[in-house]
């Protein structure tokens, strides 16, 4: 009996996945299992939560969303993380932020644009990364306020991989604990950061590193703008232009990393990294495809094109990389207009899969 009970609630639980009848003012929480595989983590298994809601239940109010995510990968990687991007009632506060605590061996293969394709090491660390955004509204769209930025990598190990005979560390290689304390200025109309269908955001922000209360001292810029418009019905065309830029004594894991789940997919997170980067990508998504028969599935194309550098005068278009690729959606909660996504990302050297909930930005 009690075996049945569980399989009639499982079976609830689907339905209610598949078939959600939730009012648009309702808070929504939803439980899952994740299988996915990345470059970063060949197979991946673990469980996603995932929390989304109206302030005060006003739908006038922006969408915010919190995420949890623990894993389990083939790479011997474990981890638990959270995202969230919260918003009050009128939008007078906006806290933006994540936090990973993870074991995670990451393929490293040196520092530049012209790096092997075989990484030189495999570094095995415990890591700690906390940033933080509590902004106060200026005037409608326009934020501005503190950003918080803790780092800490401790139990480090560099392990010799197929590229180096003779390994050399890197600055940081021992470990490092960094806290950076800076200002944001954001201006953001977005209404759904999970899935923006017309909208702007650009956010500058500067942070410092003091040696008083970090390892290594050193200074970030990172600017970042995206720009959501519909051009057809149901066809949004997306782009983002980010930089990062690093001054100062900089550790290896705080240079700036291309690839990963979001701008560069199909390149392995850190793949290139170098004091700066400058990346661009576009998105075409079709949300919902007019099958006729349902409203449920919807698609994507995307491209992009990146490089990392050491100083400003030597930065060319010969180390530009490009990505492209596409992906599938499922409209996951129809009253928030929330879709899970996989998409298939090719590159000069490989392909990689992603599995995640909201657009990758």
């Amino acid at each position: 009996m009690h075996e049945l009970g569980a399989q009639s609630h499982f079976r609830r639980y689907i339905n209610l996945v598949l078939n959600d009848t939730t009012a648009a003012e309702r808070t929504q929480f939803m439980v899952y299992p994740t299988v996915a595989f990345a470059p970063e983590t060949s197979w991946e298994f673990g469980f996603s939560s995932l929390l989304v809601y109206y302030a005060q239940g006003d739908t006038a109010n922006r969408l915010s969303e919190v995420s949890a995510f623990t894993f389990l990968t083939l790479e011997s990687q474990w981890g638990l993380w959270f995202d969230h991007a919260l918003y009050s009632h009128e939008d007078k506060w906006f806290f933006l932020g994540r936090l990973r605590f993870q074991n995670f061996p990451l393929r490293y293969y040196g520092i530049g644009s012209d790096t092997p394709p075989q990484h030189q090491a495999v570094v095995d660390a415990r890591q700690i990364l906390i940033k933080e955004r509590v902004l106060r509204k200026l005037y409608k769209d326009v934020f501005f306020g503190l950003e918080f930025d803790f780092q800490r990598m401790s139990r480090v190990d560099f392990q010799p991989g197929p590229a180096s005979d003779i390994l050399e560390l890197p600055r940081g290689a021992e470990g490092s604990t960094n806290l950076g304390i800076g200002l944001g200025l954001l201006f953001d109309n977005r209404h759904n950061v999970l899935n923006v269908r017309d909208g702007f955001f650009s956010e500058l922000a500067y942070l410092r590193y003091l040696p008083g209360l970090s390892t290594f001292g050193f200074s970030s810029v990172i600017s970042d703008t995206r720009i959501f418009k519909p051009v057809a019905k149901n066809t949004i065309f997306a782009g983002q232009v980010l930089g990062h830029f690093n001054f100062g004594d900089v550790p290896f894991n705080q240079l700036a990393l291309m690839g990963g789940e979001s701008m560069m997919r199909g390149y392995y997170l850190g793949r290139f990294r170098d004091r700066h980067q400058v990346a661009a990508q576009a998105e075409m998504r079709f949300l919902p495809l007019p099958l006729g028969f349902t409203k449920r599935w919807g698609a994507a194309a995307f491209a992009g094109m990146a490089t990392v550098f050491d100083d400003f005068g030597r930065a060319t278009s010969r180390d530009l990389v490009w990505s492209a690729g596409a992906g599938v959606r499922f409209l996951l909660f129809p009253n928030k207009d929330i879709y899970t996504r996989f998409d298939v990302a090719f590159t000069a050297e490989g392909t990689g899969y992603y599995i995640f909930i909201g657009e990758a930005f």
